[in-house]
């Protein structure tokens, strides 16, 4: 690669909503930003997450979108992880889980500070989102300034008091920024994004009301969301529970640094929770995109034991689902609802703001940092396409904005930047403590069973000649219901001993069976019934 030849090439984050990652390749040496990761989609069945093909890294902020697979690509290198010191608390609760904390290498920054990587120096300035210490950075390359704006939005009146650094902005756009690669979370939404602080005023006009518990669900890494319903139990006189494995444990670590602020005696013990009144009780809990084992999907299914959902339970869920989580979140509000609570979400009111900014926003940062190429990160194509429409607006040539997808290569250089290729940027699957092992054949089978089931053929056969020696046992499972199908599996069974008596030519390779048995049940299944169940021979030789 020539001297000040440098390469942009996002693994994941682009033409979908998670799972961010960028690479910056300069001749040997690579600096990742973020590696997270996303929720399956609905086809990708019992997978429980989605992280990118990996390798180094600085992360911008804590949200699972940007650090959630760390935990699980940390024997792929070998390489200093920087983080502000929210950050790195959030990412040391995951590894010490996974038994990989004294292995990470994990650096703390601030907002503000430099620090150099290899041939990148590293600038951090603060941003807001909806989580603290996030931070944007620009990047001192062979070729130029990058600035990554990390996840941005820009409030007024944020959680914590700080905003985003627009001096910083400004400063890097005097200095002429090469590339900037920006949040494209919000293209779709006009003018601005809502401040922090409308949530704040929403629980203010809901705490009062509530005649039993309040029970909030929001990301476990949320902590500013947090800190806002303690302060609206403490002004309500309401003490607070904290429920949920990871929100037990990101609240430790966030009153141990100093970013919730916590009096004395406001947080209940579990053994606490049922012993005070409704009305003097606030609950945060897990399982606001309706995870499957979170807390409130437990409570809404009438199956967790530290508490019960009552009729005059207000339910909040504080956070807008992922696409894709839409229909598990659906199945949770009308299980709580069933179960008599009153349930506010965010078609019903302003329980919830995005962190992201709106296209107003997302035109004032182009304009401060007035760069000479633009590249729109973090959001489906339509995203992607609407951000570079406003670029175009603000005055950048279309030739110099570059909407791309994982895998795409930007090669920057002296004459300028181009399309260079493309790397390989797909999917590792995480089901359970399997990482990479659930490939596309898996989840095609999956596929199969979910939509006409499986049927089972076990027969026994001569070892010399492949006939059958006793009639097929068959076993229906998400195909048909045996008790009321005796007729047609008795006359599969028929099929199947003609099939192998007709076609036996002084053979018995298992391999001819199994197909012979395949294709015969395939046709027979399909004309009687036009479904096409997964068949499982079982042969046995004697």
């Amino acid at each position: 690669m020539a001297k000040n030849k440098v390469r942009l090439i996002p693994l994941g984050g682009l033409g979908e909503i998670g799972k961010n990652m960028l690479v910056v390749e300069h001749q040997d040496d690579i600096l990742v930003v973020d590696a997270g990761l996303m929720f399956p989609e609905n086809e990708m069945l019992g997978v429980d997450l989605v992280i990118p093909d990996v390798s180094g890294i600085v992360v911008t902020h804590g949200h699972e979108d940007h650090t959630g697979a760390i935990r699980h690509v940390m024997n792929e290198f070998d390489a200093p992880l920087f983080a502000t010191p929210l950050t790195r608390g959030l990412l040391e609760v995951k590894l010490q889980r996974g038994g990989l904390l004294e292995k990470a290498r994990i650096n703390t920054i601030n907002a503000g500070d430099r620090v150099d990587i290899g041939p990148f120096g590293v600038e951090f300035f603060h941003v807001c989102h909806s989580i603290p210490d996030g931070v944007g950075l620009g990047i001192t390359t062979p070729a130029g300034l990058i600035v990554h704006s990390g996840d941005f939005k820009f409030d007024h009146t944020p959680v914590d008091g700080r905003l985003t650094d627009f001096a910083k902005l400004s400063q890097l756009g005097g200095q002429g920024v090469l590339a900037l690669l920006s949040d494209s979370t919000n293209a779709e939404t006009p003018g601005y994004t809502p401040s922090e602080k409308m949530v704040s005023e929403m629980f203010d006009r809901v705490f009062p009301k509530a005649p039993g518990r309040i029970i909030v669900a929001t990301f476990a890494s949320n902590i500013s969301r947090i800190q806002q319903v303690i302060e609206a139990a403490i002004k309500h006189d309401r003490r607070v529970g904290i429920v949920g494995r990871s929100m037990v444990e990101n609240v430790r670590m966030a009153r141990d640094l100093g970013y919730l602020e916590v009096p004395e005696g406001v947080l209940l013990k579990a053994e606490e929770i049922n012993r005070l009144p409704g009305e003097k009780v606030a609950i945060v809990t897990t399982g606001s995109q309706g995870e499957p084992t979170s807390a409130l999907a437990r409570m809404a299914n009438g199956d967790f034991r530290l508490l019960q959902i009552e009729k005059d339970d207000t339910v909040i869920i504080s956070a807008r689902p992922i696409p894709g989580n839409e229909e598990l979140v659906n199945h949770i509000i009308n299980n709580l609802f069933k179960l008599g609570a009153d349930v506010l979400y965010d078609q019903l009111l302003d329980v919830h703001v995005s962190g992201h900014a709106s296209q107003e926003e997302e035109k004032l940062m182009l304009n401060l940092l007035r760069p000479r190429y633009f590249i729109p990160i973090h959001g489906e194509y339509r995203h992607l396409m609407l951000h570079a429409k406003l670029a175009f607006e603000v005055g950048i040539p279309p030739d110099n904005i570059f909407v791309i997808e994982n895998g795409q290569v930007v090669e920057f250089e002296q004459r300028g930047a181009r399309l260079n290729g493309t790397v390989p940027a797909g999917y590792v699957l995480v089901d359970g403590i399997g990482v990479g092992d659930v490939g596309q054949v898996v989840l095609r089978d999956r596929r199969l069973l979910s939509q006409d089931g499986v049927v089972i053929v076990t027969i026994t056969v001569d070892k010399q000649t492949g006939r059958p020696l006793t009639e097929p046992d068959i076993i229906s499972r998400g195909f048909v219901y045996e008790r009321e199908a005796e007729g047609l599996l008795e006359a599969a069974r028929e099929q199947v001993t003609a099939a192998l008596e007709d076609s036996v030519s002084h053979t018995a390779e298992w391999s001819f069976i199994n197909t012979r048995i395949k294709e015969t049940l395939g046709k027979f299944f399909y004309d009687q019934t036009h479904r096409r169940p997964m068949i499982l021979p079982v042969v046995m030789e004697v």
